[in-house]
């Protein structure tokens, strides 16, 4: 009976927001998930950055409607008495349970099953050309084709982590380990912890790791006050050197973008070897051995070292096609501080977002994800879906006047080219005293 209920404020929930106490919301109906966190597939991170609010809206968009019967157990006896629904969040809802009554979450096609056919396509390609070819254009074809096999297995890798692309969880998870750990040597299992809280935490500086790049980019001259990052847990210290390296961030992005891989298969081993615990460990170690044992062998059977740093170079050049496309999504697109809020879901993810149009024949190419907008407000929906809901995002941000922003591949680089700049020349004239050294003036004079 409604006399029977017990009600707290939504300021008493936000005082359950630390590990060990650790309360959300969901639709009103309060829940405790202290010790759940431990367990949660989608890890720590992005329940402890939404702890202590509601979280309905972010619940809905990352959980099948299985998952509502997971929750009673969770359930504090508690309700909110303040709790009320957003006019875009009412409509986000209902957008949602239209797609899901039109099996759209569940619609996937083909585009697994074409992607890993091309995948071993080019790997057979690859192989030819290495070990039977002599010429070489033929060397650096390959090691071109490399780099785009790379980047359609990464989109598979993608998928499979966001839903179910495979039979079944079993097969799901061995499309994951194959096509991320194997393949591209990233491991799924970081993947999974920097990709859900940047989902989370869509560009917020202090929260979203995808955009903690320091000490050689800033988006902000916000990073510029020495921020604390809550994902990694330490200061993003602006130094001289942070200075120095920013100052010129909008000339370096696309050298940097060609070697930032390199960054990648550093951040995987550096958590696999963490003490934080991994999910899988065992089967994501066994993963990226097996790719540092196919690509060296790969590497070294090529006749000279002049080719083998160019195949190496060029693979990593053409799969910086996909690193430049995942900063165009956000680096330009509106910063904020501090940890998300799950009352404005949909306005976090329409100001930190930007989309990039393409030709539909192109949709393979950018693995769906150039709908970057409609991929944060539905991460379960399959992306050969994306583009047919692409017009039904936009009339709802037009319809609650909120951005909606497609530009063309070349206007979304002018646009963070612009954003690096900025900041850039911020940093040059930020604080004194300047470094006192000849050098330093000198480029600074002539950069």
């Amino acid at each position: 009976m409604e006399a029977e209920k017990k009600y707290m404020t939504s300021e008493e929930l936000k005082g359950h927001n630390k590990m060990g106490d650790l309360w959300i919301s969901i639709q009103g109906k309060v829940y405790n998930v202290s010790d759940w966190v431990k367990e949660h597939p989608g890890g720590d991170i992005t329940i402890l950055n939404l702890a202590g609010q509601d979280v309905t809206d972010a619940f809905i968009a990352y959980h099948p409607g299985t998952a509502w019967s997971h929750l009673d157990k969770f359930f504090t006896g508690y309700y909110l008495s303040d709790f009320k629904v957003s006019e875009v969040s009412r409509d986000y809802r209902k957008l949602a349970s239209e797609f899901s009554k039109m099996g759209l979450f569940d619609t996937k096609g083909h585009v697994t099953s074409y992607t890993l056919a091309a995948v071993a396509a080019m790997f057979l390609i690859v192989l030819y050309g290495v070990l039977r070819c002599t010429s070489v254009w033929a060397h650096l074809g390959s090691g071109m084709l490399l780099g785009l096999l790379w980047m359609q297995s990464a989109y598979v890798g993608h998928d499979s982590g966001h839903y179910v692309v495979m039979t079944n969880n079993g097969y799901n998870k061995v499309a994951q380990v194959l096509s991320g750990n194997c393949l591209t040597g990233i491991s799924i299992a970081w993947w999974k912890w920097t990709h859900n809280a940047h989902h989370i935490a869509c560009n917020s500086l202090d929260h979203d790791p995808d955009l903690q790049h320091m000490p050689v980019f800033a988006v902000s001259s916000r990073f510029f006050n020495s921020i604390t990052s809550h994902f990694y847990g330490r200061k993003l210290e602006f130094d001289y050197f942070a200075r120095f390296l920013i100052c010129y961030q909008h000339f370096t992005f696309y050298p940097v973008m060609c070697i930032a891989r390199v960054n990648l298969y550093l951040q995987t081993i550096l958590l696999l070897f963490s003490k934080r615990k991994v999910q899988d460990r065992a089967l994501n170690l066994m993963g990226i051995l097996v790719f540092w044992t196919w690509f060296p062998l790969l590497v070294s059977c090529l006749p000279n070292w002049p080719e083998r740093v160019m195949f190496v170079l060029a693979s990593f050049s053409v799969c910086s096609i996909q690193h430049i496309q995942f900063c165009l999504n956000h680096f330009a697109a509106n910063v904020y501080v501090g940890p998300p809020s799950g009352n404005d879901w949909f306005e976090k993810q329409t100001s930190g977002t930007l989309d990039i149009s393409c030709s539909s024949w192109m949709d393979w190419f950018f693995g769906g994800l150039q709908f970057q907008l409609e991929h944060h407000l539905f991460p379960r929906l399959p992306r050969c879906q994306l583009r047919k809901i692409s017009p039904l995002v936009s009339d709802l941000c037009k319809k609650h006047n909120l951005p909606y922003r497609s530009l063309s591949f070349w206007e979304a680089n002018q646009w963070t080219i612009r954003t690096l700049r900025t900041a850039a020349l911020q940093a040059r004239d930020l604080s004194n005293p300047v470094p006192k050294n000849l050098l330093w003036e000198a480029v600074n004079t002539h950069g």
